[in-house]
């Protein structure tokens, strides 16, 4: 993970834009501090999470999906992208 980070948001962004792109770095520093941690602990924890979750969107929303590898590891990240399975 990279000890120093440098994040512009464009001037003319608006409040909704600015929040959607510090979400979307959230995210990936969530994903990224995941993936060091399972590597950490040589586990591979989410190849298993995600079909429990790819069983709870079918529960939940009556229809199955395909849940991508390079799906956010964090629950509700991932439940927010649901639609796109």
């Amino acid at each position: 993970m990279p000890a120093e980070m440098d994040l512009t948001i464009p001037e003319d962004a608006s409040e909704e834009e600015a929040a959607a792109i510090a979400a979307a770095v959230q995210s990936h520093l969530a994903a990224m501090a995941a993936a060091a941690a399972a590597a950490d602990d040589n586990e591979a924890t989410w190849p298993g999470e995600k079909w429990r979750f790819a069983g709870r969107v079918e529960q939940q929303g009556g229809r199955s999906v395909r849940v991508p590898d390079g799906a956010p590891t964090d629950a509700w990240s991932a439940a927010g992208r649901r639609d796109r399975f």
